[in-house]
């Protein structure tokens, strides 16, 4: 990562911490119930939640798993991770503050390494799935979730979501997920979707775009309306701009 990359992070995460940790959906209770029944995760487990925010992903995987760790780079989002942890009365998970890339495990530590909207923050995305699979135990489960546009999309949902967060990279489209998976020596992954719905206004005032450029966004979220640009599902629901991120539940497991 690049000191200027991990910067931009910081910089978003530190002041998305309170906003994102509390936003309506990153905490759908129905998208995570999605991903931990999909994942097959059981008492037995041990799970890495890999760049794992403010802890929402990890802490539901407690409820199941028989111990969660989660690792972020950014201190005041693994605060409300701890914060999290403590409200729910959750005394198996562990955080820990560093880089993703490589990750500080020994080889096959855990039996289910996960990521949640992650991977369009980095600069390396298969780098860092080849160290999920190392990290992963043989018979284990690596699981990706991500914003997956469509490839005729892609383009314009990307230069959008710059905008929005100076620290995004590339949403990769599903096709280039399963590139990653293939090349990091895992199997095909099983897959599922489904959209993270919301209104605009809320998306922007947990935001930190640069000066000017929710104007620019709203402007995008209008003219997408018409013919859906951004491939984002827009519409207006009374006076609002609705949207549906499109979100794939990517799942391999290492031979």
């Amino acid at each position: 990562m690049s000191d200027a990359h991990r910067d931009a992070i910081l910089d978003q995460f530190t002041r998305q911490a309170m906003p994102f940790a509390t936003a309506p959906s990153i905490r759908d209770e129905t998208a995570l119930r999605l991903v931990i029944e999909f994942s097959g995760c059981g008492s037995d487990d041990t799970v890495l939640d890999v760049a794992c925010g403010p802890g929402i992903l990890a802490c539901a995987f407690a409820k199941v798993a028989r111990h969660v760790t989660g690792i972020d780079l950014t201190p005041a989002m693994l605060d409300r991770a701890r914060a999290l942890a403590s409200e729910q009365r959750l005394g198996n998970v562990t955080w820990q503050q560093g880089d993703v890339l490589p990750l500080p495990y020994a080889d096959a530590a855990f039996t289910l390494v996960v990521s949640r909207f992650a991977f369009h923050h980095l600069l390396d995305p298969g780098a860092v799935l080849a160290q999920m699979r190392r990290v992963c135990a043989p018979g284990g489960t690596v699981m990706v979730i991500d914003s997956a546009p469509a490839p005729d999309k892609a383009d314009a949902f990307n230069a959008m979501e710059r905008l929005r967060d100076p620290s995004h990279t590339r949403a990769l489209p599903v096709v280039e997920h399963l590139a990653l998976f293939a090349k990091a020596g895992l199997p095909e992954p099983r897959q599922t979707f489904y959209r993270l719905d919301g209104e605009l206004d809320g998306l922007l005032s947990r935001s930190f775009p640069k000066p000017g450029d929710a104007d620019r966004i709203r402007a995008l979220f209008r003219a997408s309306l018409a013919d859906d640009a951004l491939g984002i599902e827009t519409r207006r629901v009374g006076g609002q701009i609705h949207y549906g991120f499109p979100v794939a539940v990517l799942a391999a497991r290492r031979a």
